[in-house]
């Protein structure tokens, strides 16, 4: 495809660094990206691809905006409380960028519906906010092959990490169990520090544009750790597992399973679903 003038000047600015030019953002218009949840992480994530000129861009999730969602999410105004939060993210990415492609997906993402949804697009970035999502994130981009760019918000906390599958550690080679149930509180019962999400919903942007374009390295084989309190900012190193239960030598999770159940988070008679919100 070649470039337009109005798309030349649009990305002008992308276009003049050597490591992107024209090559670089046709890449960009040719990439589909699958984001998990419209909420704090995924509001900028989305917003900044968008920007970016990624080509097509899915995004799942089955909450409506709740007017204590605006201190943080920026894809919603006061008017879109009570709208579904893919609805009302998809207005705002297409008013900044209408040549991006939005796919919204009002629905619960489940290990039913996982591996289907995702089939059509290059990546997987995880911006949701449960336990659950997380690891049905990590194990379908491992069994499908597609990047993974995860992170995590709390309080004045924040994590992010890129998963290559079978070439980098994955989700499970760091964290193979998730905690009990009720050990790590959510956002609504600890608080958030608003702009938090922001900062690490850019930092998964960032990984997603930079691998796309092949240029930099990526937060593969470690874990970004920040504190937005003494705004420090660290990595620690995350090793491949040869036992991990789905990358390792002799994986044992072959198939997505009930996560929820996996989690602790229900009895298993309950629904099999896992939640997409954020």
């Amino acid at each position: 495809m070649d470039l337009t003038e109005e798309q030349i000047e649009r990305y002008s600015r992308n276009i003049i660094l050597t490591e992107v030019g024209g090559k670089g953002q046709k890449k960009l218009a040719e990439a589909k990206v699958f984001l998990i949840g419209a909420g704090g992480l995924g509001s900028p994530i989305g917003y900044y691809l968008a920007a970016a000129g990624v080509g097509k861009l899915g995004l799942i999730d089955s909450d409506h905006v709740e007017l204590n969602n605006l201190q943080r999410q920026i894809a919603h105004k006061s008017e879109d409380v009570g709208r579904p939060k893919v609805e009302s993210a998809k207005d705002t990415f297409e008013a900044l960028n209408p040549e991006v492609e939005i796919v919204a997906y009002n629905e619960r993402l489940s290990s039913e519906n996982m591996m289907d949804l995702i089939k059509d697009y290059d990546m997987v970035v995880d911006g949701s906010d449960n336990f659950p999502t997380r690891y049905l994130a990590n194990d379908a981009s491992v069994l499908s092959n597609k990047p993974l760019f995860t992170g995590a918000v709390l309080r004045f906390d924040g994590q992010a990490m890129t998963v290559i599958p079978r070439k980098t550690p994955c989700y499970r080679c760091l964290f193979e169990q998730p905690p009990p149930p009720g050990f790590v509180p959510s956002c609504e019962q600890a608080g958030i520090m608003g702009v938090l999400p922001g900062l690490i919903g850019l930092v998964q942007a960032t990984e997603v544009i930079k691998y796309i374009l092949g240029v930099g390295t990526l937060l593969t084989g470690s874990l970004l750790v920040v504190n937005a309190l003494d705004m420090s900012f660290r990595k620690v190193k995350v090793p491949r597992n040869e036992k991990c239960p789905v990358c390792g030598e002799n994986p044992t999770v072959t198939e997505l399973i009930d996560y929820e159940e996996f989690c602790g988070v229900r009895r298993p008679n309950e629904r099999r679903s896992a939640s997409s919100g954020s």
